[in-house]
């Protein structure tokens, strides 16, 4: 008789935000349209919306509007916010993440 292993569920959290999950996107791509850093990042727009929001009024990211399109730049010599991490930059996560 095989034995068969029950399939695992993912598990419903991880080890970065939202937030973080955003500034990898428009690392990755500054021109990403909102809907599609939602798709990515598995969000809805408005969430999208907040967050991009959030991170320019703490000065991490800058939105250029080019026609009807944004464009994004990170700011990445910020320090990160949590008090674990504030003597890394923004820069130092995202290089560790490069894809």
């Amino acid at each position: 008789m095989d034995l068969v292993e029950p399939q695992q569920e993912l598990p419903t959290w991880t080890f970065l935000t939202n937030h973080a999950h955003v500034l990898i996107a428009i690392q990755r791509n500054p021109e990403l349209r909102q809907r599609d850093i939602s798709h990515a990042v598995g969000i809805t727009i408005g969430a999208v919306q907040r967050i991009i929001d959030d991170l320019e009024r703490g000065g991490y990211v800058t939105r250029e509007r080019i026609g009807r399109r944004n464009t994004y730049k990170i700011e990445a010599d910020r320090p990160l916010r949590h008090p674990l991490e504030n003597n890394h930059t923004v820069d130092e996560l995202l290089n560790t993440l490069r894809a």
